[in-house]
């Protein structure tokens, strides 16, 4: 039977049952369980803010174009970010006619805080962390760059749901912290997303732009009395970015079992560790920070014969993954090209393992076995 990298998987039953009360009522959009489980994602994470939202692409947009208007940015104005990530944490940058400037990643895959600090320029205006894989490798450190240097700090958390160090949530320090609830992620929906701003104000705003720019929501409007409920203002150019009740159902029961699932796949990170050690000098694990209790989402492995071991593993039913390509790599981002050794050093080297919930010690002990054998 084939393993792959991803399989989610969902508490069907209560996800149905939370989706028939939608259907039920006759309120699948936004409404009910949209504010039920912003309210819970606050609870959980202890973030003042949290709005659901359609994904979290959308999220890192609406992040960017927030802080540009309230700042006063210029179209060209930079942004810090790194080259290891999905496309569209990149693509956000330029959505908002920023600038998005690649710094290097650290052993963690992360940014470093040195070559950051480094690509610091009077147009810099925002650094973009991403917690791959649910990492914070030098997170702290960033945090102090963008006190030093008077600049704003996204937190991509698209791997990050349930990440804590030292015992609590980061993201406090970040002016806006954006998760993912894509189909496989730690906490899957078919999917969606949350975006938490320090500032109410900001958050306020967000719900505005994600309503088409409108001032009261439909969910609001039918819940009030009299007769102009149906007047309202517009007072920007919006979009329609707001996640719906059906998602946010089954987020509320996923939220439920999240802590539970990262904990089995800090295990499963566990029997990797253990069947590589003492392989080190052709397998090596990406280390997690220190004072990171990472939300696991990925287990990744540099050796120096990525893609002929892909494909032995690929003959033998393994389907890894790699996470990621150097965006420097892109046509569109090739002018960047060279600008970050370590990262491009290590996208020929990176392989994401199998990581999910659905995995035995059985299953990474063959995948381990395949992985010294063919390396």
């Amino acid at each position: 039977m084939a393993i792959q990298l991803f399989t989610p998987t969902f508490q069907v039953e209560e996800c149905l049952q939370e989706i028939r009360e939608c259907l039920e009522k006759g309120w699948t959009g936004l409404g009910f369980k949209t504010v039920e489980f912003e309210n819970k994602w606050k609870e959980y994470t202890g973030l003042p803010n949290a709005h659901f939202l359609n994904s979290a692409t959308v999220g890192l947009s609406l992040a960017l174009k927030i802080l540009k208007m309230e700042n006063n940015w210029n179209d060209n104005d930079e942004v810090i970010t790194t080259p290891l990530t999905f496309i569209s944490t990149n693509h956000a940058i330029v959505y908002e006619n920023l600038t998005p400037v690649f710094a290097d990643v650290d052993e963690y895959l992360c940014l470093d805080p040195i070559d950051v600090e480094k690509k610091i320029t009077p147009k810099t205006k925002a650094i973009m962390f991403v917690g791959l894989g649910g990492n914070t490798g030098k997170y702290k450190e960033i945090v102090e760059l963008c006190k030093k240097y008077n600049l704003k700090l996204v937190l991509d958390a698209a791997h990050m749901a349930g990440t804590r160090v030292n015992g609590e949530i980061p993201g406090k320090e970040a002016d806006v912290v954006v998760y993912s609830f894509q189909a496989v992620k730690n906490l899957p929906t078919a999917d969606s997303g949350m975006i938490c701003f320090q500032s109410s104000e900001l958050d306020e705003l967000c719900r505005k732009l994600t309503w088409l720019g409108i001032n009261k929501d439909t969910y609001a409007r039918a819940n009030d009395k009299g007769a102009y409920k149906w007047k309202y203002d517009v007072e920007y150019v919006g979009y329609k970015y707001h996640g719906n009740s059906i998602m946010a159902a089954i987020g509320l029961v996923q939220l439920k079992y999240l802590d539970r699932d990262n904990s089995y796949r800090r295990q499963l990170a566990e029997w990797y560790d253990q069947n590589f050690k003492g392989f080190s000098s052709k397998i090596k694990p990406v280390p997690v920070a220190i004072d990171c209790e990472s939300s696991r989402h990925l287990y990744v492995i540099a050796v120096d014969n990525r893609d002929e071991l892909l494909l032995a593993l690929n003959e033998s039913g393994i389907y890894p993954g790699v996470h990621y390509r150097d965006n420097t790599e892109y046509s569109m981002y090739k002018h960047a090209y060279g600008t970050c050794p370590n990262s491009h050093k290590l996208s020929e080297q990176i392989i994401s393992l199998p990581m999910h919930l659905q995995l035995t010690k059985q299953d990474v002990d063959f995948i381990c076995e395949t992985v010294i054998k063919y390396t």
